[in-house]
């Protein structure tokens, strides 16, 4: 009986570990949860024997997840850094970055803000805290409610980056666990300002304004969308990554080509992000 017992045991075990070898485990960019979602479905449509399974968190926990073996892809809203690329090769891990989608990080205003532009500096200053009120970039006497991602989220160090010129935001910022928080957050505070994925913007539609935003106080007011991100004239604009171990199964190569080819692209701008093919 215990014989049978072990028996059934190893059967088990075995079914479990190969359920897993089979289904696509991705984690990571909160960004790209939408879009990686629709990729799986239509994947999954294709080949009716795939299962994908996808999860948000940011995208410093799917690279973790990546780095630790727990996630068969990350997918990340910003480029890995120096000290998680160390941290795969002392795992022994070998990552392949691939781009797979672009993105224009939009700015969202309450749709009361009489606002319809900032510049970088303006932006720099608001999420740094050295403006507080809205008068001191032209709007009305009200003080700014700052929004942002949280510290794991690859949008937080993207904007962080490239906007902040690598200062701290404000210790007055709420920090937000999603981008649809954001979403939520500006849309019931006349005063509130964030910084959303350019598709959850326009999928927002008129629960919060989008503003055109200068390059520096000279320059031209770009909105955000396909052609800007593309051409470089948005100033804030960035890739999206899928992240996988060089040495990964068929399933998950399949899942990346689908993901580049012409009907994965027609998603991504069907999602509201820019296409690389």
């Amino acid at each position: 009986m215990l014989f049978v017992t072990a028996g059934l045991l190893i059967v088990v075990s075995a079914a479990i570990q190969a359920a897993e070898e089979k289904m696509i485990i991705i984690k990571g960019s909160d960004t790209m949860v939408h879009l990686v979602s629709d990729w799986a479905e239509a994947f999954m449509t294709l080949d009716p024997n795939a299962e994908v399974a996808v999860t948000g968190g940011g995208s410093g926990t799917g690279i973790a997840a990546l780095i630790n073996g727990t996630t068969g892809i990350c997918a990340s809203s910003r480029d890995m850094k120096d000290q998680e690329k160390q941290q795969a090769k002392e795992k022994g891990t070998d990552v392949r970055e691939i781009v797979v989608a672009r993105d224009g990080i939009a700015v969202v205003v309450n749709p009361k803000n009489p606002l319809g532009e900032l510049d970088m500096q303006q932006l720099e200053q608001i999420f740094t805290g050295a403006y507080t009120h809205w008068n001191q970039v032209g709007g009305p006497d009200e003080e700014i409610l700052v929004f942002s991602r949280e510290s794991s989220s690859g949008t937080y160090v993207f904007f962080q980056e490239h906007v902040l010129k690598k200062k701290d935001y404000t210790p007055k910022a709420k920090l937000m666990p999603a981008t649809s928080a954001i979403i939520e957050s500006v849309s019931s505070d006349e005063g509130a300002i964030g910084y959303v994925g350019l598709g959850y913007a326009l999928a927002a539609k008129d629960k919060v304004r989008i503003l055109a935003v200068k390059a520096d106080a000279n320059s031209t007011a770009v909105m955000p969308s396909d052609e800007t991100v593309t051409s470089g004239s948005y100033p804030i604009a960035r890739p999206l990554y899928l992240y996988v171990n060089t040495k990964a199964p068929e399933n998950i190569t399949a899942f990346v080509n689908f993901c580049l080819s012409d009907a994965g692209q027609a998603i991504v701008r069907k999602a509201g992000y820019v296409a690389v093919q």
